[in-house]
């Protein structure tokens, strides 16, 4: 970590999460910036951060995860839905899946139809090659070499997953060895963002390195309180002090908020920049009155059918596998390598549901481990499970201040199945994930189901186990939406707030509508792209695609 020797920066970016990271090994690259990177959590040192497969016992660590709870949803069934987000350097890519996927093509299309100009696929496409590493396809025009984040195939994956691959191709699915190109349809193993059995995030692969610099300071264990706002110009942030009151860091040239979706719009709205109304109420002064911020909040929805076993081919601990499990263990402490090594999330499929679609619906995610019904983080006994994905919900919910105290965690409502359209991928991935484990590559397995239970056949049982059961896949998105008006946007397509000079927001909150899986890969993109409109640096070239990129 660098020494600041005073506190006037010429950025300072507020939060090291994903995109954080990114940001200032970027803007450091050049010695002449002087940038502050401010972290609300610890550094990145914790032992289960690093092995792929404790994942959920990363999550889990209380001092790691923000731990947010939505509000109360009324589709479903009155239940508070946990919103897992990484408190520490490197933030939610810190304790993320590690599932590498940049999204389909035509969501690009859309957000650069919706008014913002530089954001095609083919405009895209050149951000997410520079911070790609990818041996698994020499030659190919989608994937590189020589970028910071080593993009793998799982080595050995879990022997259950061929299981699954036979079965998708069994009910006549199409196999995809790439889900990174631009036809992202078809079912097969995935690739993570993982080296040398360890998980690779911005923290390990951007900001580490980058903290040689003598320009380059990090801030950890400290929250921001606000950004300074003066005449409409951010001119600096204040930090909340351990011992109480503040102290003020100045920004010559540019504030970065990126705090993610939960955080960014609390950033925002603490400084004074929201809807007025609401800002009064809590008795901030306002600054701007934006109403976008905070709005448009949507997640992905995801319900799972779960299996039980007796067979202990799957990831698990049991007294019969305590033997491999000590085996597995020694693996990984000499070698880093084995099950331990794996980020459990090794196959999936991106399916359309329906007919005329132009991209797939549903993502369908093979877990080779029991899922437990409590909160134990390793998986107890065996068993395996199918998860339903909604990509494209409809709904859309919003984060507001619970108080003006910096300290108070923002309440979030994102209006899961507002509206009533939004359950049907999901009943229709139910439906085929029972028929994928009804096929005969499973048949030796025998397993049980045991959620929602052989005894729920009717679409209205499994409509009201969805409303019982489903949680998001933590992809939240949109609340600080990029877009060409100050009416419902929050940003426009250079990432500046409307309405402030010298103020960016950088993260998934700009997103203007979710893409169509996981979404940390796009996070690095944007971040990638935004220190490039930052530092006046020509865009990259746009990708010229050799074939049409219709899924």
């Amino acid at each position: 970590m660098a020494d600041s020797s005073g506190s006037v920066f010429d950025y300072v970016i507020v939060g090291a999460g994903t995109a954080g990271c990114v940001m200032a090994a970027r803007l450091s690259e050049n010695a002449q910036n002087r940038v502050a990177l401010i972290e609300a959590g610890p550094p990145d040192r914790h032992p289960f951060i690093h092995v792929p497969a404790l994942v959920g016992a990363a999550i889990a660590q209380k001092h790691l995860n923000w731990r947010f709870m939505t509000a109360p949803q009324p589709n479903l069934n009155g239940r508070k839905i946990p919103i897992p987000r990484g408190r520490v350097v490197g933030g939610s890519g810190s304790i993320n899946g590690m599932v590498y996927f940049r999204g389909q093509p035509q969501d690009f299309e859309d957000w650069a139809a919706a008014g913002n100009p530089g954001w095609s696929f083919s405009e895209v496409l050149p951000y997410f090659l520079r911070s790609e590493h990818n041996d698994r396809y020499p030659g190919s025009p989608y994937h590189r070499q020589g970028g910071p984040m080593n993009v793998m195939f799982v080595k050995r994956p879990n022997p259950m997953t061929a299981a699954f691959l036979s079965a998708m191709g069994s009910l006549g699915y199409k196999r995809n060895d790439d889900f990174n190109s631009p036809n992202t349809e078809g079912y097969g193993p995935r690739q993570g963002t993982l080296a040398k059995g360890r998980r690779v995030s911005t923290a390990t692969a951007y900001l580490h390195p980058a903290l040689r610099r003598s320009n380059l300071t990090l801030i950890t264990d400290t929250r921001v309180a606000r950004v300074v706002i003066e005449n409409r110009h951010a001119t600096g942030v204040d930090l909340l002090m351990p011992g109480g009151g503040t102290q003020r860091l100045t920004a010559q040239r540019e504030v970065v908020v990126s705090g993610g979706t939960i955080l960014s719009p609390q950033v925002l709205m603490l400084s004074g920049i929201g809807d007025g109304e609401d800002l009064r109420a809590h008795g901030i002064e306002v600054k701007h009155h934006l109403p976008g911020v905070g709005r448009n909040l949507h997640d992905h929805l995801a319900v799972g059918l779960l299996m039980e076993m007796s067979n202990t081919e799957s990831y698990g601990i049991s007294w019969r596998t305590v033997p491999r499990g000590a085996v597995n263990l020694l693996e990984y402490a000499l070698f880093r390598s084995g099950p331990l090594s794996s980020n459990v999330f090794e196959t999936n499929a991106f399916i359309r549901t329906t007919n005329g679609l132009d991209r797939p619906d549903l993502q369908l995610v093979f877990q080779t481990a029991r899922r437990n019904t409590n909160t134990f983080p390793l998986p107890l006994g065996h068993g395996f499970a199918l998860s339903s994905v909604a990509l494209y919900p409809k709904s859309r919910g919003r984060i507001t201040l619970a108080s003006a105290d910096p300290h108070a965690l923002p309440v979030i409502d994102p209006n899961l199945l507002g509206e009533p359209s939004d359950i049907s991928p999901l009943l229709r991935g139910l439906q085929l994930s029972r028929r994928i484990v009804a096929t005969q590559p499973f048949a030796r397995y025998q397993a049980t189901e045991v959620q929602p239970g052989p005894a729920v056949t009717s679409e209205e049982g499994l409509k009201d186990y969805i409303r019982r059961a489903a949680a998001t896949v933590h992809h939240p998105v949109s609340s600080c939406r990029m877009g060409p008006d100050d009416k419902t946007a929050v940003v426009d397509a250079q990432l500046r707030v409307h309405g402030i000079d010298a103020l960016r927001v950088v993260d998934a909150s700009v997103f203007p509508k979710i893409i169509g899986g996981n979404t940390n890969a796009a996070v690095v993109m944007v971040a990638e792209k935004a220190a490039d409109l930052m530092l006046g640096i020509a865009a990259l070239r746009p990708f010229a695609l050799p074939v049409a990129h219709t899924a």
